[in-house]
């Protein structure tokens, strides 16, 4: 899938970001090339925010868009064991890595990233915040709903006129997204890499402890 300059232009005027109309198109496309655990493992244009140790033996990297309900569903309720049994004990480093589907899913990574800048626990926070509001910002006008949400996070409203505007930003988004489609061929939200191993979809803690206990032990 393609998002042609035309198509992403209509769909900003009709989800009140008109104010990005000159900004470049996200490409959402996909080719047939080998992965691995180290085309996986390294970032691409933007620093990975990333939670646990970064030494931990088993990693975790989760590509999400952040209008997905599926990945919306994971946050509210597996994440948070997830969290509590491997993140917060030390076991597991886990990565957050944006894969917009759509205009307002890239407005909402854009702005999660001006607010939280390199503070790792803050992109997280505003994360969880954006998915548990996802029907309020994706549903109503979006440019006024992540405005406050800028705003309640301390940025005034330049500064959120300014990060919605970023080309620059958007461009790297775009490109990591590229790049995960091209070389680790992610074509869905919620996808998750446990060391290098590919699972789609929104999965059980039971399925992610299935996979993840016995790289523990080895």
């Amino acid at each position: 899938m393609i998002i042609t300059r035309r198509a992403f232009t209509a769909a900003l005027s009709l989800t009140g970001l008109a104010a990005l109309a000159g900004l470049s198109p996200l490409r959402l496309i996909s080719d047939a090339m080998a992965q691995s655990a180290a085309d996986v493992a390294k970032p691409q244009s933007l620093p990975d925010m990333g939670i646990g140790p970064a030494d931990a033996t088993v990693t975790i990297i989760e590509y999400a868009s952040m209008t997905c309900p599926h990945c919306a569903a994971f946050n509210a309720t597996v994440f948070p064991k997830l969290k509590a049994e491997y993140i917060d004990t030390g076991k597991v480093r886990y990565i957050f890595r944006e894969f917009p589907l759509d205009i307002k899913a890239a407005a909402g990574s854009m702005l999660t990233r001006c607010i939280a800048k390199d503070d790792a626990q803050k992109y997280f926070a505003v994360t969880d915040m954006l998915f548990r509001s996802q029907n309020d910002w994706v549903v109503k006008n979006t440019t006024e709903t992540l405005t406050r949400i800028g705003k309640q996070a301390g940025l005034s409203q330049q500064q959120v006129e300014a990060c919605l505007k970023d080309q620059a930003l958007l461009d790297k988004i775009a490109a990591d997204q590229k790049y995960a489609s091209d070389v680790l061929k992610v074509d869905s939200t919620p996808t998750f890499f446990i060391n290098g191993e590919k699972i789609k979809g929104e999965s059980s803690i039971e399925e992610f402890q299935k996979r993840i206990n016995p790289l523990l032990k080895s």
